[in-house]
């Protein structure tokens, strides 16, 4: 009998230990790119376990896959083609007190890298909410045709941005630009102009992305121009022709989001589920930086101007 009650008490414990993964986690890593990660995890103390993540291996919310907690270490796996062969990535974690600590592997063709660390927070409670009780601050004009003074390259060496007349520009394969100012809650106002073909974005805190894409004429996607990346759709397609001006108004409180494009509403107040690929800035209870992509395309900025929003 003693010994039925003591593996049911051990039992419990474990149980208990891998309900402890389960949730939302802002994870810091080191890699070139200066990117962070997110994780969602949901069932660890069931034997299935689920989940999302967003890092890599690609810029999208990606389910888990293979995921397995076994004493008490959580292990899920992604796999991609690489050139001719097949590059499988493993991700292990266990809890430490509050944080997850954990290890990413990659494995070509046999071959084991070394093990990336990498360290997650609980993903904190967001309170404010879009409910009339804002009123706007004074702006800040972070690009409005003078110079890039009031932006930073993401990645140091990697090809930058330049004024062409009075616009701002991305060179080929230019790193993210990141403004030496963050905000919280805000409204911002761009104007910009890409090529057929091309696509960009505006990251949000440093960790939201808005869409920046050729997708004139075909239907809405959570790809698409103006979609909160990966994440939800926008409720039409507003975009004008490349080569056209573009103009865009987005406001965030805590969580919503509320997005106008080309005078249409096409996001109403929708709740920002976690981060997309463009996350440099894990915390999301602190202010961050605005950003705007730049390797994906050439795109043209002729405004970015953005007005804290207060308590009334």
């Amino acid at each position: 009998m003693l010994k039925l009650i003591l593996g049911f008490f051990f039992t419990i414990s474990f149980v208990f230990a891998d309900a402890g993964l389960n949730g939302r986690w802002n994870i810091q890593v080191e890699n070139p790119r200066g990117r962070a990660w997110w994780l969602v995890v949901e069932g660890a103390e069931t034997g299935k376990v689920t989940g999302e993540f967003v890092g890599v291996p690609g810029g999208q919310v990606d389910r888990l896959e293979n995921a397995r907690v076994v004493d008490g270490e959580l292990e899920f796996v992604f796999e991609r083609k690489r050139g001719e062969g097949v590059l499988r990535q493993v991700y292990r974690a266990r809890r430490q007190g509050d944080a997850l600590l954990g290890t990413r592997v990659e494995i070509v063709d046999g071959k084991e890298g070394a093990a990336l660390p990498w360290r997650g927070t609980r993903g904190p409670k967001v309170t404010d909410r879009d409910d009339g009780s804002w009123r706007p601050g004074r702006p800040v004009v972070l690009f409005e045709g003078m110079d890039t003074a009031q932006w930073r390259l993401a990645v140091e060496g990697r090809p930058g941005w330049r004024m062409r007349g009075d616009l701002m520009v991305n060179d080929k394969g230019a790193a993210d630009l990141v403004s030496k100012s963050k905000f919280w809650n805000f409204e911002l106002r761009a104007e910009y102009r890409y090529e057929k073909g091309s696509n960009s974005g505006i990251g949000l805190r440093g960790r939201y992305e808005i869409q920046i894409y050729d997708d004139y004429g075909r239907p809405p996607s959570d790809h698409g121009h103006g979609a909160l990346y990966s994440r939800v759709a926008p409720a039409v397609n507003a975009s004008k022709p490349p080569g056209e001006w573009q103009q865009i108004v987005i406001r965030l409180v805590g969580h919503d989001l509320t997005v106008t494009l080309n005078g249409k509403k096409i996001h109403d107040k929708v709740r920002v589920a976690g981060p997309t690929a463009m996350m440099t800035n894990p915390l999301e209870d602190q202010p961050g930086p605005i950003m705007l992509q730049g390797d994906h395309g050439p795109i043209e900025f002729k405004s970015v101007v953005v007005t804290p929003l207060m308590r009334r």
